[in-house]
């Protein structure tokens, strides 16, 4: 009787071929490949991506305190937002204690998951707003 962990590999004719436990371990590796792209809905988002109601929260805070002075993010009153590369936690300082015209806004007035929610909204507005063009030297 030959036992399975004595016999890996038989040759034949100048080519490998597997016995033993390989057999079945590429039966199982094979199988797996085959059923593993198979999902039904692959590609498909089946609810809204989780960071979508944290911007949406964060839309309706920035409309309220922000949206006056810098509309969709762009110059008004104030300056544009979404040509400036700050990172979140200067933009955090800035909206904390205020800056030239901009006023502060204390935590009672804009919380601090607020504060959170209308940063991912503004990543969000730099993404679809096109960059903008370098002048001409």
């Amino acid at each position: 009787m030959i036992k399975l962990n004595e016999i890996i590999a038989i040759p034949y004719q100048g080519c490998t071929i597997v016995g033993g436990g390989m057999r079945i371990v590429l039966l199982v590796a094979l199988t797996l490949m085959l059923f593993t792209g198979c999902a039904i809905r692959r590609g498909e988002p089946i609810s809204e991506p989780l960071g979508m109601e944290k911007v949406a929260r964060g839309e309706e805070a920035y409309m309220v305190h922000c949206n006056k002075c810098h509309p969709g993010g762009e110059k008004a009153l104030g300056f544009a937002i979404n040509n400036k590369p700050l990172p979140g936690f200067m933009i955090k300082a800035q909206v904390r204690a205020g800056a030239g015209a901009m006023p502060a806004f204390p935590k009672e007035l804009v919380t601090g998951e607020d504060l959170d929610n209308m940063l991912e909204y503004i990543a969000l507005l730099r993404k679809q707003t096109p960059a903008m063009a370098e002048p001409a030297t």
